[in-house]
């Protein structure tokens, strides 16, 4: 049952116009089995003062692209309710006529534009309407039987609209039910959703919770005579066997459904996924249609079923299943888009944003990490709509003409024209070891800034998370992940790339940077040292390239690997012999694997800093007195000796080298592999040749 959650005290806090209004979508939107993301709209009607001071009654309604749950003031519009009352009069009104009508109607040309659906609540002679996607509403208006089962429950106080696409018709057709029954208390849309109403907010938003929870309670007692979805017919792979899977494949997803532009992708092992996913009936109950008209643009009009059996089929069966799956679904959206398509439509990415396989859970693609969890979001209302639906009937949705109307719908597209445009790094996935350190660190913000997803693996766990913390606050949820990883140890390398695998779906971009350094003259230098060396530098650079190199492959759609080599990569350093030798093995190696990668779009190329104090580790330790010591000046005078044997006389700073990575890492340098660039301000001895 939907609980209600009106707080007395909080609400009194904000009777404040507008304000009253975003504390009633707040509460609607918390509930996702209430109303979707982004979906549903509410209204408030006020009297305000116009620019003359006069009295004007003024109706506010949700703008456009916005989501109930988090909205706030400023994302609602204020329209001249008088202006648009008279359109009731009329019998038609194409989408474009009313968008540019409604436009005149605003009271402050700097609000956003008004919701699809404001005609809806200005023809409702009430002060307050809430519109809303509830399961258990859907439920009903999705079952084949649905307006009989609702006179069961509501009796004559409903009125039921059949579906049309929201816009001036649908409202008309609204208003004029609730005129013509005047024991009305809720309107039903046809596979679509609620509207309801009252003269206080409190009473709207009571009224909703309240109607809802009698189609929930009449579902309720439906559902305990029939199995869900059919029954079971597969069992649930156990937690660490299922990860297993899914580390294997979701790098294989990725590079599927990745086309001209990059994917990103979540996994979902919920127990509602599972009991769906694992069904008999899954495979065509999954196939019918979308369950509401919201879900369409994040999750397309139906997902892609795998008919895998976990019991008894091989990881490898279900690779090959997907890629053909994916293969099939894309061709089959290309002659969707075909059949329906209408003169300046241009078809988005064909491949499927809902993966169902049984026994492993649901896999969600999208364009970021945020709209691939949306895509997820709506597929488990999905799946609570079709349980209920089931319970009550049979479950059914938009034909195809009808879903293709909505998905490319110029007023719905507008929508995502709101949303920030792409970046250099928007879609990739980048993998930087030694995260936490100075240059790991301003390399994570740089690729973040511009787009990316950040893996930031490093020994020091709480450096890293910090890292990601700080990210995630300034850039948006979910933007960068921390893990522990020692770069010298294969199973910590393996399951750092497997982490990413799940968590993001693969990788696009790698930083071999996590580092150390020491200095002794040759003869003091022990083995102990030069295999410490060796062992993080080397090995180690190693270990992250080739699992990077396999996941890269696996993917198929290229990727770029940055190595941080060194000034010494170059030039024989003084008492750094070991230091020296393995910084040159490192920009070799990186050549090595450019000479194998560039048949499968892979690009590696390295960059050579010098003397990068700020924020380092390295130079916080030991090596800082030992450099000082091989130049015969104090610690605390290194930052000047560097800068003085430069050519241009400068110091260099970890942002200075995060520049020149992203450099590498963009579609700047796209074919550039196996190069190597300084940046040290120009010490004449390191000059490459």
């Amino acid at each position: 049952m939907v609980k209600n959650l009106w707080n007395v005290e909080q609400a009194n806090e904000a009777q404040h116009g507008v304000e009253e209004l975003v504390y009633r979508s707040n509460l609607i939107g918390s509930d996702r089995s209430v109303c979707n993301w982004g979906g549903g709209n509410t209204s408030m009607k006020t009297t305000e003062k116009d620019f003359r001071g006069r009295d004007v009654e003024v109706m506010w309604v949700k703008g456009s692209g916005s989501d109930l749950a988090t909205m706030k003031a400023g994302n609602f519009t204020g329209l001249n309710l008088g202006d648009i009352l008279p359109l009731i009069e009329r019998t038609e009104m194409s989408d474009e006529e009313m968008v540019n009508y409604l436009s005149h109607c605003m009271i402050d040309s700097k609000h956003p534009r008004a919701s699809i659906e404001t005609l809806l609540h200005a023809f409702l002679p009430f002060k307050h309407v809430d519109h809303t996607h509830p399961d258990a509403i859907i439920s009903l208006c999705c079952a084949d039987n649905g307006k009989q089962i609702a006179e069961e429950i509501y009796g004559e106080r409903f009125v039921w609209v059949p579906y049309v696409r929201p816009g001036f018709t649908l409202s008309k057709m609204i208003a004029e039910g609730v005129k013509h029954n005047p024991k009305a208390e809720l309107v039903l849309m046809e596979k679509h959703g609620l509207v309801t109403w009252g003269e206080t907010s409190k009473e709207s938003y009571e009224k909703t919770i309240a109607i809802i929870n009698e189609a929930e309670e009449y579902i309720k007692s439906k559902s305990g005579k029939q199995e869900a979805f059919g029954g079971q017919k597969y069992f649930s792979l156990p937690e660490a066997e299922a990860k297993a899977v899914l580390s294997k494949v979701m790098p294989v997803i990725r590079g599927a459904v990745s086309d001209e532009k990059k994917m990103l992708l979540t996994y979902d092992r919920e127990d509602d996924v599972l009991q769906f996913v694992n069904s008999v009936e899954a495979p065509t109950l999954s196939q019918i249609g979308a369950a509401c008209p919201d879900h369409l643009v994040h999750t397309k009009r139906v997902p892609l079923y795998i008919d895998w059996n976990p019991q008894s089929e091989s990881t490898e069966a279900l690779i090959e299943k997907l890629k053909t799956g994916i293969t099939d679904f894309k061709e089959a959206y290309k002659a969707y888009f075909e059949r329906h398509k209408s003169t300046g439509d241009q078809m988005f990415e064909p491949a499927p944003r809902v993966i169902l396989i049984p026994g492993i859970g649901m896999i969600n693609t999208g364009k970021d990490i945020k709209n691939s969890r949306i895509s997820g979001a709506l597929y488990h209302r999905a799946i609570a709509v079709i349980k209920g639906s089931t319970a009550l009937g049979h479950f059914v949705s938009l034909n195809e003409q009808e879903s293709y109307n909505v998905e490319y719908w110029p007023l719905e597209l507008y929508k995502l024209t709101l949303a920030p445009a792409e970046a250099e790094f928007s879609r990739k996935v980048a993998f930087v070891t030694g995260g936490a350190g100075g240059i790991g660190s301003a390399t994570c913000e740089r690729l973040v800034s511009e787009g990316a997803h950040v893996v930031i693996a490093d020994l020091n766990l709480e450096g890293a998370e910090k890292v990601a913390r700080n990210l995630n606050e300034t850039y948006g949820e979910n933007r960068a992940m921390a893990v522990k990883m020692d770069v010298t140890q294969e199973d910590q390398v393996q399951a750092a790339f497997e982490t990413s695998a799940l968590t993001f779906g693969g990788v696009d971009i790698i930083v071999n940077n996590a580092g150390l350094a020491t200095s002794s003259p040759i003869e003091e230098t022990t083995l102990k040292e030069w295999t410490l060396n060796m062992d993080v530098l080397g090995t180690g650079y190693f270990l992250v390239a080739r699992e990077a190199f396999k996941q890269m492959k696996e993917q198929g759609i290229g990727g770029s690997m940055v190595f941080i080599g060194s000034k010494n990569s170059v030039y024989a350093g003084k008492n750094a012999s070991a230091y020296s030798s393995v910084k040159a093995l490192e920009t070799h190696l990186a050549r090595c694997i450019a000479a194998e990668g560039g048949q499968y779009g892979i690009r590696v190329n390295s960059v050579l800093p010098d003397a990068v104090l700020q924020g380092s580790a390295i130079w916080n330790s030991n090596w800082r007195n030992e450099r000082a010591a091989a130049y015969g000046i104090e610690p605390d005078q290194l930052e000047e000796h560097y800068r003085k044997r430069t050519t241009l006389l400068v110091n260099i700073y970890p942002k200075d080298i995060a520049e020149t990575i992203a450099f590498f890492a963009s579609s700047k340098s796209e074919k550039t592999t196996g190069c190597m660039v300084t940046v040290d301000g120009g010490v004449p001895v390191a000059f490459t040749r």
